[in-house]
């Protein structure tokens, strides 16, 4: 019998040529709350760590407004929610004319359990070649409870 060892896939690797925009130099964002503790830049800059959290439950958007039309191939969101039992969702969508009209990429929900799942990691490759704007809605409990919205890292390529 023949067999041969399957090679791990790194997560975060990424094709050659193709590296995570920094979104400090390309990017305004907007935002409906932030924890003072929690900024979103925490979520969105490398070399940060502790993530971004809304100030007060309920629903949370984050809008990232580019300067110049982005073309977009990969998004990847990462959640991380250790201490509520909740089912999350989000809506991914973005705009080609500064949010006058949208398209959804992705609606998402699943289920954080502190004895079971605490992380949730996304990843959506794409084809979208002149991003205005890129929306990101999280309802942090869609049965309506007091969870505060999270999110570990946003990243684009």
């Amino acid at each position: 019998m023949r067999k041969r060892l399957i090679p791990k896939v790194q997560q975060d690797a990424l094709s050659p040529g193709q590296a995570w925009l920094n979104l400090g130099e390309i990017a305004e964002v907007e935002i409906s709350s932030e924890e003072t503790t929690h900024p979103i830049e925490s979520a969105l800059l490398p070399g940060t760590s502790s993530g971004w959290r809304a100030a007060q439950p309920g629903d949370q958007t984050i809008r990232l407004r580019f300067y110049h039309p982005q073309s977009l191939r990969r998004i990847r969101l990462d959640f991380v929610e250790a201490q509520t039992e909740r089912t999350q969702q989000y809506l991914l969508r973005w705009s080609p004319d500064d949010g006058q009209s949208y398209q959804e990429i992705a609606r998402q929900q699943w289920n954080f359990s502190p004895e079971g799942s605490t992380s949730e990691t996304e990843e959506h490759h794409v084809e979208l070649p002149a991003v205005t704007l890129l929306e990101l809605i999280i309802t942090p409990d869609i049965s309506g409870g007091d969870a505060i919205a999270t999110l570990s890292q946003w990243k684009l390529a």
